[in-house]
């Protein structure tokens, strides 16, 4: 088998403002990151893999993997290919009696096939199309909720002027 693990989440970007010319706006920003791991094997020879969402690339979470991979393949001696992420060699590893773990050269993600999955996954099912959708729904859920709205742009300059 070979397996790997790939970040899927957000990041938000703070952007530019408006400002009256010859001022700096204080403007708060807050840095949003929010990713999880999908920890995959595959099997090139049979299609079999194994799956698990996991919150960090740690030694930890890549434990929790390998355990579950030797569970549901317990009958079977399984050598895992895994590239040379600190996690995949740490000597805080227990491996489970079912296991063995090879490294792949350096810098060669092109030699894991688990890499054209996490391709295929986000070619194909994270589709543009499902975040527009995402996006109508949260503009409509808007546009249905007028004290929402009121409650979010009512500046009390804009207020008074009213």
């Amino acid at each position: 088998m070979f397996a790997d693990e790939a970040r899927f989440g957000r990041m938000n970007r703070p952007r530019p403002c408006w400002a009256p010319l010859g001022t700096r706006p204080e403007v708060a920003a807050q840095l949003i990151r929010e990713y999880v791991y999908l920890y995959g094997a595959v099997s090139p020879k049979d299609g079999s893999c194994v799956f698990l969402i996991l919150p960090a690339p740690d030694t930890e979470c890549f434990q929790i993997f390998i355990n579950t991979v030797a569970k549901r393949y317990s009958r079977e001696m399984i050598l895992m290919f895994v590239d040379g992420a600190g996690n995949h060699g740490s000597d805080q590893l227990v491996l489970p009696a079912n296991i063995i773990l090879h490294p792949l050269p350096p810098y060669s993600p092109e030699l894991n096939p688990q890499e054209n999955i996490w391709d295929e996954i986000r070619e194909k099912i994270f589709k543009m199309d499902e975040v527009y959708d995402r996006l109508e729904q949260a503009y409509l859920y808007i546009e249905r909720n007028p004290r929402i709205v009121k409650s979010i742009a009512s500046f009390p300059y804009i207020v008074k002027s009213l």
